[in-house]
């Protein structure tokens, strides 16, 4: 690990000032992906800016009937929040369904939304990278590329978003809150935040320099049967192949967002109109335009059969 400067924020404006001044500074709460990438020199921040006396690891109840949630909100608590399993329990699934009870204590809802891809050549600094080292190459595009994406990558870069919260906050039409260096604040729609890969694939949100994420607000509940369903190679402590997040209305119609298929979380809202009519149907236009390699092809049938078993257990 390289050395770097520390200091601890005293407000969220202040944090995103000192983000802002610093070359190479890092935010960082629960660390429970940056401290890891840092070890290997994946990530070489030159200051840490520690938020987590900001106070925004509160679950708040807001006026139009929905959710916001403080950056700094704890996956275990926000999972087992009361509210979150009553009204929004694809949110709820979808955190127990990451990493382990030791990382949930420790992770964060900013950070979860802001972790970085578990793609092996992003991790092995002895391969190019272009997400670690822009203009380098991709080594994932002609080798291992089974966890990889098979919708939404490019020449560039075929990894994929890691999160399963983000997917259940896709599904939600969630909104993150930030604050700029210049004190001024913004919403961005979750649809908006995460970006394809394109020809920068190491500019991986819609984040500018310094700004600070402080809440996500989730709009008032829309009801029916919530279900995740994660598809991995072993029970825990792995990462999806394929995730599905529904939620489905009695009458057959709902939402859909997919993991472990793209560089975000994977939502294709005109799909939703066919839900009544099946999972080969909504599953065909979710994955139109496809491109998967011939070791990740699995992914297209999976992603249907594992949304015909959504469906199934949601009209039962």
């Amino acid at each position: 690990m390289r050395s770097f400067s520390y200091e601890r924020a005293h407000s969220p404006a202040e944090a995103a000032t000192a983000a802002a001044r610093t070359a190479g500074a890092k935010f960082i709460a629960g660390g429970t992906n940056l401290l890891d990438l840092m070890k290997l020199e994946i990530e070489t921040p030159t200051h840490l800016i520690d938020v987590n006396d900001l106070a925004l690891d509160k679950i708040e109840t807001v006026p139009e009937g929905g959710l916001r949630i403080g950056a700094l909100v704890r996956n275990t608590d926000l999972a087992a929040d009361q509210r979150v399993r009553r009204d929004y329990g694809l949110l709820s699934r979808a955190l127990l369904a990451g990493a382990s009870g030791q990382l949930r204590n420790k992770a964060t809802t900013a950070g979860n939304l802001l972790q970085r891809t578990r793609c092996p050549y992003f991790y092995d600094t002895n391969q190019p990278c272009n997400k670690r080292q822009p203009g380098s190459g991709c080594a994932a595009i002609g080798g291992f590329s089974r966890q990889h994406a098979i919708v939404g990558a490019s020449e560039a870069c075929i990894a994929t978003h890691p999160s399963d919260m983000a997917v259940a906050m896709r599904a939600l039409d969630a909104t993150i809150e930030t604050v700029q260096p210049d004190g001024g604040t913004r919403s961005i729609p979750i649809a908006d935040f995460h970006r394809l890969p394109g020809d920068t694939p190491h500019i991986e949100t819609a984040l500018a320099p310094g700004e600070l994420i402080t809440a996500v607000t989730l709009p008032k509940p829309v009801g029916g049967a919530h279900i995740y369903r994660k598809v991995r190679d072993r029970a825990s402590y792995a990462f999806a192949l394929i995730s599905v997040g529904a939620i489905v209305q009695s009458d057959g119609s709902g939402r859909v967002a997919i993991g472990g298929v793209a560089h975000k979380p994977w939502r294709v809202e005109a799909a939703e109109a066919e839900l009544p009519r099946g999972a080969k149907v909504v599953a065909a236009q979710l994955l139109a335009g496809a491109q998967p390699t011939h070791q990740n092809a699995f992914k297209l049938p999976l992603v249907e059969r594992t949304l015909a078993a959504v469906l199934t257990e949601a009209r039962a």
